[in-house]
């Protein structure tokens, strides 16, 4: 054995080793971040620095040990096999209650406090109630903000996308995007309605949902997701799986939009004509169909291409934005994702940024492929948007070849 095949294999064990550690570690995490969700606030807001009165002290404790006892057992109950709604409403409002807290009590106790020991202001024990207060004033604003920006019917957000490869009769095309509807524990049956209207008013050519429509089995949420099918488009309403179709039926969810009037691309395409030019229409199931054990659902980008010619400009539906490695690499032009909800609550952004190559908008990668990942029309779990407003989009696609004058 050489020196350099020996230095390989020490790296090789290294990084086994390093892995090895890693996975362990990822096993703790959902016994340690519950614990550390609620104990911060708790030592911020009620004894750091302070001296409550001794009922308070005690009573306020119990409430955040209440609160790191009952969200745990709330969400497994809710979101496991018996998909309890009441359960999951409790555990989900106190999830994203507890996060909210835990950000300002580490952002507001590590900057505030000593702007305000170096301003001089009052003692340990008044900086330390300002602290709580201030804590509490933000989270109790952001709480009340946020369910309003979540419940609310999203706003649109329309874009000019220019396509190098779009032929001049296509150009002007209407793509509307909707995602990550996640009809879910909280009946949002008439917030469905008024969504598929707003669709509507857009007058689009296209109509897209990539994936995660809901949290529970078709059956379960069907009066929820049911005003999709009143969704118009001049040419097609199409659809993906989203990987939260996967943890509870695909197939059946597949097979309702199919029976509301959608186009399941799974795996396949069909061809948009319009002016003498013609759009590849693509779609592919979630990468997470892959390890689902249901028979043909996986992410096929070759399959869902195949038949295609290949001097088509393609428009893909891919749930997740990650997709897009393999989307370049095969040549897409324009790849709509959805998945990351921008974040949904402040600072969880920077977390999705670990496993997304992007959080919202418009993004290029590689030398052809556009990628536009939405922030979501609905919600996941916590019914809070902080710093990450829903959205329905609306992509008028443009051609390099269009004609001069007012656009199309």
């Amino acid at each position: 054995m050489t020196d350099t095949s020996e230095a390989r294999s020490a790296d090789g064990a290294a990084h086994a080793t390093q892995q090895s550690r890693l996975r362990r570690l990822m096993r703790y995490i959902p016994l340690i971040a519950p614990v550390l969700l609620w104990a911060v606030p708790c030592w911020v807001l009620l004894h750091a620095g302070q001296h409550w009165p001794l009922p308070v002290a005690l009573g306020c404790t119990a409430l955040f040990a209440l609160g790191l006892v009952t969200m745990p057992l709330a969400m497994a109950r809710g979101h496991g096999r018996r998909q309890q709604d009441w359960a999951a409403i409790i555990g989900d409002t106190l999830l994203g209650a507890g996060w909210v807290l835990f950000t300002w009590s580490v952002l507001l106790g590590v900057l505030l406090r000593p702007a305000l020991t170096l301003a001089g202001v009052g003692d340990g024990q008044n900086r330390a109630r300002i602290v709580t207060w201030a804590v509490l004033g933000v989270a109790t604003v952001l709480l009340a903000w946020g369910y309003a920006e979540a419940r609310r019917v999203p706003r649109v957000r329309e874009l000019d996308v220019e396509l190098p490869r779009l032929g001049a009769g296509l150009d002007g095309t209407r793509v509307a995007l909707i995602t990550d509807t996640h009809y879910g524990p909280l009946d949002r049956a008439r917030w469905s309605e008024r969504v598929c209207a707003k669709v509507n008013s857009l007058e689009a050519d296209l109509v897209c949902h990539t994936g995660d429509i809901a949290d529970g089995t078709a059956e379960r949420r069907r009066a929820q997701a049911v005003p999709l099918g009143t969704v118009q488009a001049t040419r097609a309403r199409v659809y993906v799986t989203g990987n939260h179709e996967y943890y509870s039926e695909a197939q059946g969810w597949v097979d309702l939009m199919d029976e509301l009037g959608w186009e399941p691309l799974r795996n396949r395409h069909l061809l948009l004509e319009r002016g003498g030019d013609t759009l590849v229409v693509a779609g592919v199931d979630d990468v997470t169909a892959e390890s689902s054990g249901l028979a043909d659902h996986r992410a096929d980008l070759a399959g869902a291409l195949d038949g295609a010619d290949p001097d088509l400009p393609v428009l893909l539906l891919a749930h997740q934005p990650k997709f897009v490695g393999r989307a370049a690499a095969g040549g897409i032009d324009l790849q709509l994702s959805g998945h990351t909800h921008g974040g949904q609550i402040w600072p969880f952004h920077h977390l999705v940024r670990i496993d997304q190559p992007a959080l919202a908008g418009l993004s290029r990668h590689g030398t052809r492929t556009l990628l536009y990942t939405s922030r979501g029309t609905g919600f996941w779990g916590p019914p809070f948007r902080v710093f990450a407003p829903s959205e329905i989009t609306l992509l008028v696609l443009r051609s390099p070849q269009r004609p001069s004058g007012p656009p199309a």
